[in-house]
């Protein structure tokens, strides 16, 4: 495959995409970078908390020109709309998170099939956050089939419990702008003291050793049926989440090459 035809391939004078009409419920005006490059790629990404998913998923937005579409930045969006701009699923949302509930699965589908448009879009998706469930998965598969659209792979982030452990039970968040930091990867400049604003750094209860074992086995409950799912449908694509963002990143788009390579 050439580069010029390889829609891996990053092209830094492309912007990219973006993302208002996944959080306005209306058709974002995404430029239709695809034309020129080939095949779109719509992905979803699994992995653990902890992993950095949401790190790769910028990584890959940028070197895909996809859409990054993130279900955690649908809900952190839909806090802050006032509430007679928000869609019925999302005052739904919202009504459970304020009682400290989970949003159900049919919520959240309801969230995701009201951006049916941004599904369809040319220039193709990095979906990050959803599906979560394997009821999710199946109406997602469910929704793909019906518009004629098919779903390239999905990516599985893979790190021993251990590693996360480390990773989640160093991170300190500043208690005023919510900046995060790790004691050994990202350390502050002033121990206990954020850069940007001077506030104070704490330790959020759920990422205390302990409640990240907890976190840990309900993922992993919650996970195991969908990673079997998607791997009985040949689309599955282990990654090891080890070494830095732009190893692990490129480490992604090889394998992705390598499974385009043996489709063609």
């Amino acid at each position: 495959m050439s580069a010029q035809n390889n829609p891996l391939k990053e092209n830094p004078a492309q912007n990219k995409n973006g993302r208002a009409g996944w959080f306005q419920t209306s058709s974002a005006d995404c430029a239709d970078v695809r034309k020129a490059n080939g095949s779109p790629w719509r992905l979803v990404l699994l992995g653990a908390p902890g992993v950095g998913k949401g790190t790769q998923a910028d990584l890959l937005d940028q070197r895909l020109h996809a859409c990054h579409l993130s279900t955690g930045d649908l809900f952190r969006a839909a806090s802050k709309q006032k509430e007679c701009d928000q869609s019925p699923a999302m005052k739904a949302a919202m009504d459970h998170m304020r009682r400290g509930e989970l949003v159900p699965d049919a919520t959240v589908w309801e969230m995701v099939r009201e951006r049916t448009d941004c599904i369809r879009c040319s220039s193709g998706f990095v979906l990050d956050g959803f599906p979560r469930t394997l009821g999710q998965a199946e109406s997602l598969k469910q929704l793909m089939e019906s518009e004629k659209i098919p779903l390239s792979a999905v990516v599985n982030y893979e790190l021993p419990l251990a590693e996360i452990v480390a990773r989640l039970s160093g991170r300190r968040t500043c208690e005023k702008c919510k900046a995060v930091y790790h004691v050994t990867g990202q350390p502050p400049k002033v121990e206990g003291v954020c850069d940007r604003c001077g506030g104070r750094l704490f330790q959020r209860e759920d990422d205390r050793p302990e409640s990240i074992t907890v976190r840990m086995a309900a993922y992993e409950r919650s996970t195991a049926p969908l990673i079997q799912f998607y791997k009985s449908l040949g689309l599955l694509v282990s990654i090891t989440a080890t070494g830095s963002p732009d190893e692990i990143c490129a480490r992604t788009i090889s394998a992705l090459e390598t499974r385009t390579k043996i489709a063609v």
